[in-house]
């Protein structure tokens, strides 16, 4: 037992392990082995062999010039991080240890001083080797600097690159002073020469142009701003319509078109991708619907646009504007639940209790067809302002929102005795002028109907997380 024990630590060293991946491993599934395991790496520990961590977790000692690959993250004061793979704790690297590493790069560390739980230190280690680097190209503001080499310099708007200025070779694009520039990089840096050496690109443009801190932004960040041809073309030849509409009910799609059900988003949403409704049924319980835009529908498996928003992964906001992750003729279009237009959905349906407790559900795809585009503004206005005006304007709608009010309640007073956090952060919000000035910054209110379509998504996601 302990030979084997060993053998597996060795193996992979730096790793931690719980008592049951070690169980696991060793195909222990008897209790008299699984004591004879216990037992055993107590004695490892006592004899010095195994440590167990803070977490509970076993490892072998930390020694010297123990050999780990990890990812660095750099402090832009010069010192850092290496985050190691089934590590419970980071390796702490000093300014003079990290061997010209930048961040995000992967590196080969050593340690040099073990970690001492008692005292909470980590252990410290020194780079020896850069195994990948992280950044080929950097975008940040030019400096004019003639010399016989290079013409200037970029430093990048990243302040954890910032430190290793970019010199720039007299053989690319020769930007204009405090033009926003795209670098390559050709050289990193090392002992000989602690910069790095590249090439210009493309200039984006004078760093006071409007809009050239965005564009900054997601040039550094290498976020995709346009789509494929290809990917244009599938998303063209997709029907801005619902069609096969009786096809799809005789295969099962339910029909909602006879619920009244509305949008509750911000007023500057495009693309509403989820809609809700509520209403009692006869024993007193709640009937909660929320629907999910089906993109899967339109987005099929393996095509261009699947793939393409695989790589993306998410839409990306920014101060004045959306990257949005599938083009717009779909994420604002047949993908978005616009009122008074039918569209394909996948829908939770649940009965809720009084308690807040789900007795009864149903997962299916449907077709809905929303009463309203309602804002939170709107929505608080009618339940927290009781505005005459504006209840008068979505009557019809007042009843269902005061049911969605009482069911919130309900949800929230469950969660809250489950032990959830409610934590009440302010947010801001940045306006914009149509240069992409900044006007004015306003805190985001977020009143009872940002929370009723919260307390509704998490109780949906938790139905389906359980049917799962």
């Amino acid at each position: 037992m302990e030979k084997a024990i060993m053998d597996i630590l060795e193996s992979h060293k730096g790793q931690t392990f719980s008592m049951d991946n070690l169980a696991k491993i060793l195909e222990v599934n008897k209790s008299q082995t699984f004591k004879k395991l216990v037992k055993t790496i107590a004695q490892l520990e006592e004899e010095g062999k195994v440590i167990l961590t803070e977490q509970g977790r076993i490892t072998l000692p930390v020694h010297e010039n123990l050999h780990l690959i990890g990812t660095y993250r750099a402090n832009d004061r010069g010192f850092g991080f290496v985050t190691v793979e089934d590590m419970d704790n980071d390796i702490f690297i000093k300014a003079n240890h990290t061997n010209w590493a930048m961040n995000g790069d992967k590196v080969e560390v050593d340690i040099i001083k073990p970690a001492n739980p008692l005292k909470e230190t980590l252990a410290e280690g020194q780079i020896i080797d850069i195994v990948e680097h992280a950044n080929e190209q950097i975008v940040g503001v030019f400096t004019e600097e003639q010399s016989e080499k290079y013409i200037g310099y970029v430093k990048s708007n990243d302040k954890k690159l910032a430190r290793y200025p970019v010199y720039i070779q007299n053989n690319g694009l020769k930007p204009n002073m405090n033009e926003i520039c795209q670098v390559t990089i050709v050289q990193y840096p090392t002992e000989e020469h602690p910069s790095m050496i590249g090439s210009v690109i493309s200039v984006l443009g004078h760093k006071d142009d409007p809009g050239m801190d965005i564009l900054s932004v997601i040039e550094s960040n290498h976020l995709p701003q346009d789509f494929s041809e290809q990917v244009i073309q599938e998303a063209e030849g997709i029907a801005d319509h619902i069609q096969n509409l009786s096809e799809e009910l005789d295969n099962g799609r339910i029909d909602l078109t006879q619920e009244q059900v509305v949008t509750i988003d911000g007023e500057s949403s495009k693309d509403l991708d989820d809609a809700v409704h509520v209403h009692r049924l006869e024993n007193g319980n709640f009937y909660l619907g929320v629907h999910i835009a089906d993109v899967s529908y339109y987005v099929q498996e393996g095509s261009p646009l699947d793939k393409e928003a695989y790589e993306r992964g998410t839409s990306v906001y920014l101060t004045d504007r959306v990257i949005p992750m599938l083009p717009r003729r779909l994420s604002n279009g047949i993908c978005s639940l616009n009122p008074n237009v039918l569209r394909y959905t996948m829908s939770c349906v649940m009965e809720i209790d009084g308690t807040g407790t789900v007795v009864k559900y149903q997962i299916f795809p449907s077709v809905i067809q929303s009463d309203a585009r309602m804002t939170y503004t709107a929505v608080n206005a009618i339940l927290e302002d009781h505005d005459e005006e504006i209840r008068q304007q979505y009557q019809s709608l007042v009843p269902m929102f005061e049911e969605m009010e009482a069911l919130h309640y309900i949800l929230s007073h469950k969660r809250e005795e489950r032990g959830a956090i409610s934590f009440e952060t302010e947010e801001a919000m940045i306006q914009v002028d149509s240069l992409g000035k900044p006007i004015n910054i306003e805190l985001r209110k977020r009143g009872v109907a940002e929370k009723m379509i919260e307390s509704f998504m998490l109780v949906a996601n938790e139905t389906v997380a359980e049917h799962i």
